[in-house]
């Protein structure tokens, strides 16, 4: 081989060399692309991520999943989280109509503590929220209508009844919706005659409904708007319920109530509110004596939609009549007919004194 064809051969092997340096550079900076990318959407936002007691917590979502292991978890369109005005709210989101619970007949997307406790032992359940949505599709005669509960106390033994589900409530038409809470008797013998004595905090208690299924009553002049912030604190500490109600440019409002001892133990004590709203179906028992105590309890969280397409001939407090679209979610969320709450701070844990807080 003469000088030329080394030098020849030298100059390919260069070329050769050059090249094969360039395709690593350009492989390299593919790979390093495709592993922005994942990890991009590895830290994606989850529920967990903005309110993380998630571990404390099981869920059911309006399409019948179920699930114990919410942290890094979120499904679209029931439970995610969204940013807004720079501040990340979990959502929760269900139709009038999907899979739910075995004892109810409303869907939700809701949060079920793992954690359970008697009124005794107690516990502290705080949440800080706005209603975004609540179904535009109901009967106005019917107390439920147009409705979610947003958090509870849920009995996990006798009736399995509920000692506060707080809701929030909005007719068609008006600005303003209701801020009210039910306690629901724990009822002596079976709990055919059971019903909810409702309180309201903002605007008009559960009882307030229009005269027929298209009117509504006069809107509520200090009531909550859709996307108003407002907070709530339950505290169960040595059987007494010790409630909080804080939101901005409104007052605050504060209860408690007894789950040792009835206030509605006899006929004479039942208020005239549930003899007006009840008494078309029946429902006038009494409640047993020492109320919810020694009962195992468990707090709820999210979004318990109370509008349903039962017909209101069957239960004109309960059935709301609501459009369901056969059960098809994707149009129930097109056409209004569901409920959505957004979370930004919720905690759980032991009651305490209310004297120290």
């Amino acid at each position: 081989m003469n000088i030329l064809d080394i030098k020849r051969y030298f100059q390919s092997f260069l070329l050769i060399g050059v090249l094969f340096l360039m395709n690593s550079c350009s492989n390299t900076a593919k790979k390093t692309k495709n592993e922005t990318e994942k990890i991009t959407k590895k830290v994606n936002t989850y529920p967990s991520d903005v309110i993380p007691f998630m571990k404390e917590w099981k869920i059911l979502l309006g399409d019948g999943t179920h699930t114990e292991e919410l942290v890094d978890y979120a499904k679209d369109d029931f439970f995610y989280v969204e940013k807004e005005n720079d501040i990340d709210w979990v959502v929760y989101k269900t139709p009038n109509s999907g899979i739910t619970s075995k004892t109810s007949s409303n869907t939700r997307t809701e949060l079920g503590q793992k954690k359970h406790w008697i009124p005794e032992t107690g516990g502290k359940l705080t949440g800080t929220l706005k209603v975004k949505h609540v179904s535009t599709s109901g009967d106005a005669r019917v107390a439920a209508s147009y409705s979610v509960v947003v958090g509870q106390i849920h009995s996990d033994e006798g009736h399995e009844n509920e000692p506060i589900k707080i809701f929030y409530k909005k007719f068609p038409g008006h600005t303003k919706g209701s801020v009210f809470w039910n306690y629901e008797i724990n009822t002596e013998g079976d709990n055919s005659g059971r019903w909810d004595y409702s309180t309201a905090i903002w605007g008009d208690n559960m009882s307030v409904v229009g005269e027929t299924p298209d009117t509504y009553p006069e809107e509520p002049q200090d009531g909550i708007a859709l996307g108003e912030e407002f907070s709530y604190e339950i505290n169960v500490y040595k059987g007494i319920m010790y409630l909080t109600f804080t939101s901005d440019n409104h007052k605050t409002v504060k209860f408690t109530k007894n789950l040792l001892k009835s206030d509605f133990s006899t006929k004479e004590e039942i208020p005239e509110q549930i003899w007006s709203l009840y008494a078309v179906i029946g429902r006038d028992g009494v409640e047993r004596e020492n109320a919810y105590a020694g009962e195992i309890q468990y707090f709820k969280q999210g979004a318990y939609n109370q509008t349903n397409g039962k017909s209101p001939d069957k239960n004109i407090v309960w059935s709301t009549g609501s459009e369901t679209y056969g059960g098809d979610i994707a149009k129930q969320y097109a056409n209004g007919c569901y409920a959505e709450v957004w979370f930004k701070e919720a905690t759980v844990g032991e009651g305490t004194d209310p004297n120290n807080d």
